[in-house]
């Protein structure tokens, strides 16, 4: 079905369309003060610079060397966003204090339900932070958290050509989940996009250093930007908001004031290591814990479950002296972004040449920012692990020969819808997967028990 079968296209319509009539009108959109992205609603467009490593070049600091702008960084606020947020009527049914909950079963015990970020153990730890903090002699405000959960995705807008957007957006704990999961809630807050590396990298690396950029420079200087665009965000008015709050009047009517915490980022796995500073599948992959990548398939055992107690990334001393000293030998001694000297440093926790936004932000809070990576369930797992085992089973079938491909299809066709979308009409052939998203490969895994194993 397309536009041509609808009973309400027109072909007279198409007659009359203008190209330059209708860029008028979206540049005439742009410059509306109503329109969502104006400058007036709190966007604004910035640059970030990062430095150029050169193999055997030294430069007295690393502030010496040449610098790359990277320009077209539209983004907001984070105090502006929290605090417009907070003032919104849906703010009164935030949740303001935290608690927690307790199931009393039957035969006399108290089970404590973990479910909704405002009544998790971060959240009191945090709520009894912000309300130790030493107070004004005249503040006798009620003190609130601001439970802050980033997530980021790269994506691909087109089937063709290389159309992408790098958003990231915010959620707000204090919300239920169940709020936050509707899209009617208006619950994300977009944050900021983010552009990639320009495409003239390479000409502008070459007019410094008359070459062209190893490959191992180009991933260094991607790193680079994910965080330079972060030290952007990070700015002193939220750093002071962090260390003081925000004084806000809710939209309950109650003035309060709001203490902004980090408490989950989500994102996929080339994300997350971007923002943990880390290799991509390294001797030590997680961005949480220092099992080695040998011990992986232990994962599950009790053993396993151990040793990520013992071995928590932190964010210490030890670390941040790691990563100076391996920027101190790139800039000022010329060492290459990979090499044995760096390697030496860094290879033992899998750890990468660049400074970290969270890190240089929010260290002096002894706060530890590897433990804001939670698991995506969407990307790591059902677009992850469950479409890798279910590619291995369609060869498997594949391999079989026989009906035994269509037969899985038949059954996958006559699965009855259940819910409201909790799972949907299957395609008529679901075992070529084509233009799949998450949400179908979860349907495919919560009925693949009968649509493998039903004789």
């Amino acid at each position: 079905m397309t536009f041509l079968d609808d009973d309400q296209y027109r072909r007279e319509d198409a007659r009359i369309f203008s190209i330059p009539r209708e860029k008028k009108l979206i540049e005439d959109y742009l410059k509306d003060t109503s329109n969502p992205f104006h400058a007036d609603n709190g966007w604004r467009e910035s640059s970030v610079k990062i430095p150029l490593p050169k193999e055997n070049m030294k430069w007295p600091s690393e502030t010496a060397a040449p610098q790359l702008e990277i320009k077209g960084v539209h983004h907001r606020s984070l105090t502006k966003v929290i605090t417009s947020v907070f003032e919104d009527s849906a703010s009164s049914t935030f949740h303001m204090t935290p608690f927690q909950q307790m199931w009393n079963t039957s035969d006399g015990r108290n089970i404590q339900i973990f479910s909704e970020a405002y009544s998790s153990a971060a959240m009191l730890e945090a709520y009894a932070e912000v309300n130790s903090l030493p107070a004004e002699p005249d503040d006798n405000l009620e003190r609130v958290v601001a439970s802050l959960m980033m997530w980021s995705d790269s994506t691909h807008l087109a089937n063709f050509g290389d159309a992408s957007l790098w958003p990231f957006y915010l959620y707000f704990g204090n919300q239920s989940k169940y709020t936050r999961g509707k899209p009617t809630a208006s619950a994300c807050h977009h944050v900021a996009y983010i552009p990639t590396l320009p495409d003239d990298f390479q000409d502008t690396y070459k007019k410094f250093f008359g070459e062209a950029s190893t490959s191992d420079v180009q991933t260094h200087c991607k790193r680079e930007l994910m965080h330079a665009i972060w030290e952007l965000l990070l700015d002193e008015e939220f750093m002071h908001a962090y260390e003081h709050g925000i004084v806000i009047r809710c939209g309950d009517g109650v003035t309060r004031r709001i203490f902004p915490r980090f408490f989950s980022y989500s994102a996929d796995y080339p994300e997350k290591i971007l923002l943990a500073n880390i290799k991509f599948l390294g001797q030590c992959p997680c961005p949480r814990c220092l099992v080695k990548k040998v011990d992986v398939p232990k994962m599950g055992t009790k053993p396993d479950m151990h040793n990520r107690e013992v071995t928590v990334r932190v964010d210490d001393n030890a670390r941040q002296w790691s990563i100076k000293r391996a920027r101190q030998l790139i800039f000022q001694m010329g060492a290459r972004i990979n090499g044995k000297r760096i390697r030496n440093i860094l290879d033992p926790q899998s750890l990468v040449p660049t400074r970290n936004a969270f890190s240089d932000k929010f260290s002096k809070f002894l706060f530890n920012f590897f433990m804001l990576f939670v698991v995506d369930l969407l990307h790591e797992f059902e677009l992850g692990v469950w479409k890798a085992i279910f590619t291995h089973l369609m060869r498997i079938l594949f391999a079989a020969g026989g009906s035994a491909v269509q037969d899985l299809n038949w059954r996958y066709r006559n699965v009855p819808t259940f819910g409201r979308g909790t799972i949907r009409r299957f395609h008529k052939n679901a075992s070529a997967m084509k233009k799949l998203a998450g949400r179908d490969f979860e349907d495919l895994l919560q009925v693949s028990s009968a649509s493998f194993l039903f004789q």
